[in-house]
């Protein structure tokens, strides 16, 4: 959850390094502050359910879930995000899935 939470917001520092390039659109920019406040929230949510809160633990495989479904799409569209964005977000999406994957897989039964 930590390489997601830097990568999204380097992805943030650089949004705000090119600012008043071609680089960055409005729609970039909602969409990588998103993202930073997701991963936020995900790494607290992780944290609690770490220590033991079931709800933590609901709440982060609702909010990683509709993230990695979100990444997919952008990753996916054509031309509405540009070439470095969306390859940033698939990169987020490879970052999410192990966690998604662990947190959702059934108990092995002893």
């Amino acid at each position: 959850m930590g390489c997601y939470v830097a990568l999204s917001f380097s992805t943030l520092g650089a949004i705000v390094a090119l600012r008043d390039t071609h680089y960055v659109t409005d729609a970039v920019g909602v969409r990588a502050s998103l993202v930073a406040l997701a991963s936020l929230i995900s790494l607290h949510l992780s944290v609690r359910a770490l220590r033991g809160s079931r709800g933590a633990l609901l709440r982060l495989r609702i909010v990683t879930a509709i993230m990695l479904v979100a990444i997919v799409v952008i990753a996916a569209l054509p031309g509405m995000f540009p070439l470095w964005f969306r390859l940033e977000q698939v990169a987020c999406g490879l970052l999410l899935l192990t966690p998604v994957i662990r947190i959702n897989r059934k108990p092995a039964l002893a």
